[in-house]
Order: C-alpha cells, then structure tokens, then sequence
C-alpha cells in the first residue's frame, strides 16, 4: 500500500478527551475517529488490526471445534424477558420499538439468542457436545463511556458458547476455551494474568478473567507471588486479621464534636484505624441497609450485591436524607448499635474488641464496643482486599497490579436453558436441559490493550501478529531518482515474498515521515537515503533503538526471516 493513496490523518498533539495513552495513541494514529461519546469508526489502519485480532481468534477458536455463526445486533425482547434480564439490565440495553410497538433491544450479550437457536436445532445427546461463536458489535448504553474503546458503548467481542450433557463434558469445553484464549493472548505477545472472577448479570457457578497488566486498566487484580492465586478484587476472599484480644471494657458513649471522618477520629483519639469500625448505609432497593467494615477497609459492593441478590443500578449510598431518617444522626456518626435497618458486618468485626462505632448521635461515639452490644443480620465477606493482607490460599502477603479485562470465561451450567426450555433427549428418550459456557473477549478492547503494553512516548510498537503492516519503506527525498528507484523494488520485492508493506511515497520532510512511522507503529522500517546508488540502505526494528546498514538485498531477507520468527510468536 502507498501512503500517498492511503487515508491516513495522524495528529501530532494529544487529544484533550484522551485519558489514557491507548485512546491517546488510536486517535493520534488514524486508527479510529470518534463519533459520539462511547461511539467510534475503525479507519483504515484500526481496521486492519481489528481484522488481525479476529483472525487470531477464529483460527484458535476453530482449533478448539468451536463453529462461527452470526446472530443478529436487533433482538426481540421475548428471549430477554424469559430469562428475566430484560430488567436486569436495567439502563445499560439500548431498547426500541418498531413500528407494530413490539419491543426490540440492540444485543448487550448473546446467552438468550444463542440458546434459543440451539433450542431449536438441538434435539437429541447425539448432536452433544455443540460450541458455538461470533464476532460481533454488542451496544451497552455506559453511564461513562471513557478510554476509548476500553468502554465504549459500541464494541467488537466475540461471544462463544458451550452446552454439553453433563458437568463433566461442560468442564472439557470449559478448557478447550482457556486453551484457546491463553493461545490467542500468546500470540499477541500480551503480558497476561487469569484471575477468579465475579460472573455478574452473567450469572453461572464459575468464572475467570484473562487480565492484561496496565497502570491505566479499571480494575485491580489481587496476587499471590508465592501460590499463584490470583482474583479480580471484586472476587478475591479476604481473611480476616488476627487482633490481640483485650478483656471487654463497658460501653461509653465520648463527644466527638464535628469529628465524622476515620481519619479524624483517629486524630481527636489519638489511636489507629484498626480501633475503629465504620457503618456505610446503601439504599438497596427499595430496602436501607447498614454495612459495617474495620475504619481501615472498603466494601466491596460487588459482594454486598451478590449477597443481597440486587442488580448493580439497584445499589447506591444512601442519601444524607436517608441516613438522618434512619440514624437520627447527621452523616458520619452512624453505627450499628439500635439501628432499625440490617446490619450486614465483614467477618473482620468478630475479630475487634473495645472498638469505635457512630452512636446514632450528631457529635456523638461508642467506644469500647464489642460484638456482643449488638445483633447483625448476617456476617460475611464484604470488604475489598488489599496489598499486604493474607492469600487465602497459603498465607503469603498478597500484592496488587491494575489491569485491563479482555477475556472473560463463564461455568453457566443451566441458568438459561432452564429459563428458556432448552432441552434434549437423552439415551433414554427423558428430556435433560442442557449445561452451557460462555466465553467472551473483548476484540476492540483488546487492540487497546496491546496498545498500553506495547508504546513508548513516540507511539505504538505493535507486535508483528497484530500490526497492520508488517513493513515500512521509506525513501528520503522523492527528488531523488535513485532513492526512489530502490525503494519501488525493495517495495516490489517484499510484497511478492508476502510480506505487508506499506511505501510512504509521500512529497513530506523525512522528519515528518520519520515521526508518523514511530507514531503508528510498523514493526520494521527500511529507510532509502544517500548511499541508495550504493544499494545500501538502513534498517530498524521499532522495537529496538539500533539502526544497521544493510544492502537492500539484505535487508528484505531481514525484514521476511524478522516476520517469520514473530508472526506466531508464543510467549
């Protein structure tokens, strides 16, 4: 391809709404073109590597016996509302009517389609086992769509799903998918992590994450060195710290005048978080529920929604309103002791003696309270993990990385053939309902997070498997007849041993040149310049500094011996 006929358009300053160096880098670089917020085109080089992810993908998916269909992005609600995620959605599903008034949504996820579909194709354990996939646009109306197309509320991904007779063959499916992602991850050379996941508005019994490691991802990633336990922290099981047990003191209610914060109670008492416990109201529903954690930890809401069996959009803090309703107190000076709501405590509290709790008073603490002054409603795991707390596993220290999601794996078992009568006949002629897996990567999320891996502060270093061309050959001047002559056959000659190569045959200042090849990011670039009437010519890696000096000749046999070797580089 010349860059001459190309429509590429790179930008040298950064775009003010691009936080992070993925949506900085993909709009700087022409691959895509913002629409509308969350709403993005794939121009001509965006394209090309989205192609070559999904490529990737089939040719691993398609190793593992998985098959490709293509449903529909315009669903009927009917599926939706048998399943009972037409409300579990919420505002995140785009909805509409046609013009009969019968509701339609454009498809957030494919789980009620695709079961519908082997419904009806599937009859008999003969047919089983049956992995179907897609690669497809999913729409999600985000609340914030930002960083690109890291969230954005239309995507590429490709969902997959299993259904098998048994728990056992589910498992099979279940690993042929790890197999394939690990394969596929491999292949673009990302720097991955497969955690324990939460399965969400998925649902299911089981799930994993396959993490890429980014300062810039959404998510926090909790690991052990020692073990190799690794969960996403909405999932990661906290172990409750062992506290030297004091002799129980009698309550007392202090003043603590304006003093509502963790912080500045230990400040005004002159003690450490620990000594603290802090009640959190969430409006759940339509339902006030109290939350109690040690002053030095989070809730984590996630697993406050999972126990309280909620959608997300259903929990919220409770307003300042609220909390003086049910506390009587002012934010900041709520506890749990006569508290008329639940009162849901982190197993940590049991651990606590002589501690300091709000006393539902304006101004007002209890110190030296313990968990016999009063009566949660239940007491489980609700807090975040942290660096430094123990691995539930082996009890090593445990750390903490960000990281960017781009693989999700799902144990649903029956959650939806149950709901939408999905089932076969087995050997006996007995109706059985089939067990599923769902298997989604994000494929327009994923270019972004090969993106933050592999950049520098001049631009994107793709790897070879997924750069949109694998060569850039560049002459000096256009004036120059033999540079030009050189670069047309070192142009020729690549394209017909196969190799994608791109000739800037642009009339700009090699300078100009020489920035948009770092900026978009060709793994190898031949420069033609003043020793072209020598047949010299220079060579470059844009994943290393160094510049060598080859004849042309070798600088092809260079560039296709480069290729070869990383085209289907494993890690």
């Amino acid at each position: 391809m010349r860059i001459s006929n190309m429509l590429l358009s790179t930008l040298r300053e950064v775009p003010a709404e691009a936080e992070t160096t993925s949506h900085q880098l993909m709009l700087r670089a022409g691959l895509i073109r913002k629409l509308a917020a969350g709403i993005y085109s794939f121009l001509p080089l965006g394209h090309r590597v989205l192609n070559k992810v999904e490529n990737i993908i089939r040719e691993e998916m398609d190793a593992q016996g998985a098959q490709e269909v293509l449903m529909s992005a315009l669903l009927p609600a009917e599926a939706y509302q048998e399943s009972g995620r037409w409300e579990v959605f919420g505002p995140d599903m785009f909805r509409l009517k046609d013009r009969n008034d019968r509701d339609f949504c454009l498809g957030p996820t494919h789980e009620e389609i695709f079961t519908d579909t082997v419904k009806a194709c599937v009859k008999s354990y003969r047919q089983l086992p049956q992995t179907l996939y897609q690669i497809q646009a999913k729409y999600r109306d985000e609340r914030r769509p930002r960083f690109g197309v890291m969230r954005s509320r239309e995507f590429i991904m490709k969902d997959a799903y299993s259904f098998d007779m048994t728990k056992e063959g589910l498992d099979e499916s279940y690993q042929k998918m790890y197999r394939a992602y690990c394969n596929t991850f491999d292949r673009m050379n990302l720097d991955y992590i497969v955690v324990d996941a939460d399965s969400g508005a998925m649902g299911g019994s089981g799930s994993q994450e396959f993490m890429v490691k980014s300062d810039t991802g959404e998510d926090t990633i909790a690991y052990c060195s020692a073990c190799g336990y690794a969960a996403n922290v909405e999932k990661a099981e906290c172990v409750p710290e062992k506290l030297s047990k004091e002799e129980a003191k009698p309550m007392a209610k202090i003043h603590t005048p304006n003093v509502r914060t963790i912080e500045e109670l230990v400040s005004f008492l002159k003690t450490d978080s620990k000594h603290f416990a802090k009640t959190i109201l969430y409006q759940a529903g339509e339902n006030v529920v109290a939350v109690m954690v040690r002053g030095d930890r989070e809730v984590n809401e996630v697993k406050l929604l999972n126990h309280l069996k909620i959608n997300e959009q259903d929990l919220e803090l409770a307003s300042a309103e609220t909390v003086q309703q049910v506390t009587g107190a002012a934010v900041g000076f709520a506890g749990p002791i006569g508290l008329s709501v639940p009162v849901i405590a982190d197993k940590e509290i049991l651990e606590m003696t002589n501690f300091v709790v709000g006393a539902n008073e304006t101004d007002y603490h209890f110190e030296n309270v313990n968990v016999t002054d009063f009566q949660p409603e239940a007491v489980i795991d609700v807090r975040s993990i942290t660096d430094g707390d123990v691995c539930p596993k082996c009890g090593k220290p445990i750390a903490t990385t960000q990281g960017v999601e781009v693989g999700h794996i799902f144990k649903l078992g029956t959650k939806y053939t149950d709901a939408l009568g999905c089932t076969y006949l087995d050997e006996n002629g007995k109706p059985q309902s089939m067990i599923m897996g769902c298997y989604g990567i994000g494929v327009s999320r994923t270019i972004a997070a090969v993106i933050e891996q592999f950049s520098d502060e001049n631009g994107i270093k793709w790897p070879v498997s997924v750069a949109p061309y694998q060569v850039l050959v560049i002459p000096v001047s256009m004036r120059e007849e033999s540079q030009v002559t050189l670069a047309e056959k070192i142009y020729h000659d690549l394209r017909a041993k196969g190799v994608e190569v791109l000739l800037d045959d642009r009339t700009e200042r090699v300078g100009v040149k020489f920035k948009d090849a770092d900026l978009i990011g060709i793994p190898v670039r031949i420069t033609v310049g003043k020793k072209a009437d020598e047949n010299v010519v220079e060579y470059k890696l844009r994943q290393a500094e160094e510049v060598i000096e080859y004849s042309a000749e070798e600088a092809v046999e260079k560039a296709c011996g480069y290729i070869a070797e990383n085209i289907h580089a494993q890690k």
